[in-house]
């Protein structure tokens, strides 16, 4: 008998992995946790019935969102990542010797340990010093916070479940209070391309737009994400993400990366004229 594992991207349209074996499956507090194996994509991690990671292509999703806001401002010490309890930002974060910190802000404690358990090749990075490991609710924790981060990571879920109170315009607001002054975020930020997942990116724009002065949107291609066109935001007090950033610095360091590099960085921000015209609808004229 075939095992598959199969997501609704919509009600009429549906992606499918041959699955070789579960490894994990429990239900925590806040969700369902499954990890599977698979031939083409190796382990991948599934919650409440959504793609979150695999081990062929999260490369891809953690580099961009770790990777641009680090080359844009060199300075970058302290960060505060929400979500991400797979590990795979923290890991990129962590190749750069500047970093003194990573407040590593989690909801669901079982999803670190199971990543920890199941999933190295993200997880392994989470026992360096550097990441200070917080289990509790990203939206309450940065509450708390103000003018302590040099970055900001929404590593987040989709704004459906427990993901869905980091989408809102008094969460994006309490980011840009627990920026310093020339402090990014970088969230993500959906796919533009299916009608349910455009509306919820438009939403998510709207609010960051009303909340920071600088905010631009860039793109990936991930293939195991609903379209495989994804989204990330890239808001800032002060830093421009392309305009005035020594892209020559960052290639300096010599850091080895699988999918980005500045001439992509440079053009992750040129968006097809369907997304602009999704973004400027919800943009103050």
């Amino acid at each position: 008998m075939e095992l598959w594992f199969s997501e609704l991207h919509t009600p009429n349209v549906k992606f499918s992995i041959k699955v070789d074996r579960q490894l994990f499956s429990a239900t925590s507090e806040f969700q369902r946790i499954d990890i599977f194996e698979s031939k083409d994509f190796g382990r991948f991690l599934i919650l409440d019935g959504c793609m979150m990671l695999t081990e062929k292509d999260e490369f891809i999703y953690h580099e961009m969102i770790a990777h641009v806001p680090m080359c844009v401002n060199p300075s970058i010490k302290k960060i505060l990542l929400i979500g991400g309890g797979d590990g795979g930002s923290a890991r990129e974060l962590l190749k750069y010797s500047t970093v003194e910190r990573i407040d590593l802000v989690e909801i669901d404690e079982l999803v670190i340990e199971a990543c920890r358990k199941f999933l190295p090749q993200t997880a392994a990075c989470l026992d360096d010093p550097r990441v200070s490991i917080k289990i509790e609710d990203g939206l309450k924790f940065v509450r708390r916070c103000v003018d302590e981060y040099d970055l900001i990571i929404v590593d987040s879920t989709d704004p459906f479940g427990p993901g869905e109170g980091l989408f809102t315009k008094e969460f994006y607001g309490n980011c840009f209070k627990a920026l310093r002054a020339d402090g990014i975020m970088v969230n993500q930020h959906e796919n533009p391309f299916y009608t349910k997942d455009a509306i919820a990116m438009q939403r998510a724009h709207k609010r960051i737009v009303s909340s920071f002065p600088i905010s631009r949107v860039y793109q990936l291609h991930i293939p195991t994400y609903p379209s495989g066109h994804w989204l990330f935001g890239f808001a800032s007090k002060e830093h421009h993400p392309i305009e005035g950033v020594d892209f020559a610095r960052w290639k300096r360091l010599g850091l080895e990366t699988r999918y980005y590099n500045v001439n992509l960085h440079r053009g992750a921000f040129a968006l097809p004229n369907y997304v602009e015209a999704l973004l400027t609808a919800v943009e103050p004229e």
